[in-house]
């Protein structure tokens, strides 16, 4: 018997199973939802918020800082820097809670820069409550 009819038939068993479509895929749940509410380890807090005011092409800087009675910083218990987009930027800074001594204080502060230069400035907000908390709509002032 010669291999021509063999190899037409495997031929089209070939073209028959390539011609099936393949099943498809069950969805796979979104990652988005999973990372933006990602646990936190059990030594960081987190502040969760918008700037408004933040035009576009600026750099945004946000830092929680341990300040003195003087209103002088004396230690970064966190920060992140930010690309403004000239719309509600939102933020989700984490950092390490400490506990500080009479006199000190948690706070938030934030600064806009364009170009090297301060255009904005987020005035200092006191976290009364050293824990991960929203913060909400925060809006960025001129600089002096």
């Amino acid at each position: 018997m010669s291999p021509r009819p063999f190899a037409l038939l495997g031929l089209s068993l070939l073209l028959a199973a390539c011609s099936n479509h393949p099943e498809p895929s069950p969805p796979s749940p979104s990652a988005a939802p999973a990372a933006a509410h990602e646990a936190l380890p059990a030594d960081q807090r987190e502040l969760r918020g918008s700037l408004l005011g933040a035009p576009a092409d600026s750099e945004v800087e946000l830092a929680v800082l341990l300040v003195d009675a003087r209103g002088t910083p004396r230690e970064e218990l966190g920060s992140t820097r930010l690309q403004g987009n000239g719309q509600a930027l939102p933020f989700s800074l984490r950092f390490h809670p400490q506990p500080f001594a009479a006199g000190t204080r948690i706070e938030l502060r934030g600064r806009a820069s364009q170009s090297g230069r301060l255009i904005l400035r987020l005035p200092p907000r006191t976290l009364s409550v050293v824990d991960s908390q929203a913060l909400g709509a925060l809006q960025l002032v001129p600089a002096p």
